[in-house]
């Protein structure tokens, strides 16, 4: 942990504002000095993923509590925004450091073209000394804005910007393996593995309700950043300093896996499935244990609406997803496709039709969450 150059810091909103809405300037203040500090000496990198933005914007449109329709939870993002990013700016200016907003949806990094335009910003604002301020895009966003308080998101920037450490924030000290502060209750320090999960029950949001996430999410954020070949560490705002310090604080979760490529984690995790194609047998094992690419003739049906180098899940005839990949062909061009050889749609259609509906550099095979 000490020797982590790239470190991505995700704060959720309970970390930053009053139950009744509005930044606590404050904690903002508590925060940013454990980030300068680190930066100090310009030999480590942070990357800020920051909840907030609804949070901040709830008491001055008079509300009182998070809203459950999309509108007005996208307006409380509209004018909180804003108020976010004026006093990180504000308070990092008492170090000398200017921060830079970077605002994502799932959609803008699923793309090829624009995961790689949102590292070369990300990675250009690090080199200019500044600290880039990473937030969904709320005002625009429609499932993201339900996802749960940024955690996914934090993993992914943590992928994209090749961190070396990812720090999860919250207002619970670390995991543990039952509910925080019952008799009993005691703190998990390390996780290497599923196993290390196994009959743990996970908690949902806390009590102060200006946050969509909870326990759970950052389990699966954490999932997804130690697949990938980045270690996480889980605790609380109050004892960032601890944890970027190396200091025994917090839940440390182990990597799992090694670093994949940005796009596959993406598809895996990003991407909103547009369809789904149901595969025989024989399709599942050719796709999931020899890796190879979908051909018509294993599929036995389809379904939704999408359109060529749209996300679309695999399933077997259970209906169990099993694998995700950018589609080749239209919906409506696959039901003449169905269970027929490339060899006899060129013959019959065109060369058009001689190839993969999934190629397997655009496929993900999909792998279980450490979460019980």
């Amino acid at each position: 942990m000490t020797g982590a150059r790239r470190i991505v810091v995700k704060v959720g909103s309970s970390s930053l504002t009053t139950a009744s809405g509005g930044l606590d300037a404050d904690r903002v203040d508590a925060l940013v000095d454990v980030l300068a500090k680190v930066r100090d000496g310009g030999e480590r990198e942070v990357v800020l993923v920051s909840s907030g933005a609804i949070a901040a914007g709830l008491a001055p449109l008079g509300l009182v509590r998070r809203p459950k329709d999309l509108a007005r939870q996208q307006a409380a993002a509209s004018v909180g925004q804003g108020l976010l990013v004026a006093r990180y700016t504000a308070s990092f200016a008492r170090y000398g450091v200017r921060v830079g907003q970077v605002l994502l949806t799932a959609d803008d990094t699923s793309r090829r073209a624009h995961y790689r335009n949102a590292y070369s910003t990300l990675d250009q604002l690090l080199e200019m000394g500044a600290v880039p301020v990473v937030n969904e895009n709320d005002t625009v966003a429609t499932d993201e804005i339900r996802f749960g308080d940024n955690d996914r998101l934090a993993a992914l920037v943590a992928h994209l910007v090749h961190a070396d450490l990812l720090v999860l924030l919250s207002d619970v000290d670390g995991l543990y393996d039952g509910p925080p502060g019952t008799p009993g209750a005691t703190r998990i320090a390390q996780v290497t593995g599923p196993g290390d999960l196994a009959g743990v029950t996970i908690g949902s949001a806390g009590k102060a309700g200006v946050g969509t996430g909870g326990m759970v999410t950052k389990v699966e954020a954490a999932n997804i950043a130690t697949a990938a070949g980045v270690p996480v560490v889980l605790t609380s705002a109050s004892r960032a300093a601890d944890a970027l310090a190396g200091r025994d604080t917090g839940t440390f979760f182990h990597r799992t896996g090694r670093r994949s490529a940005d796009r596959l984690l993406w598809l895996a995790h990003a991407s909103t499935p547009q369809g789904a194609l149901t595969l025989d047998d024989g399709a599942v094992r050719a796709v999931v244990e020899r890796r190879t690419s979908l051909l018509p003739a294993g599929i036995s049906a389809v379904e939704g609406e999408f359109s060529a180098g749209d996300p679309v899940e695999l399933r077997d005839l259970r209906g169990t997803p099993v694998a995700r990949g950018l589609v080749n062909f239209d919906a409506k061009e696959i039901p003449q496709l169905l269970g027929r050889s490339t060899r006899e749609l060129a013959r019959e259609l065109g060369p058009a039709y001689e190839r993969e509906v999934v190629h397997r550099d655009d496929l993900v095979i999909l792998t279980p969450r450490l979460t019980p």
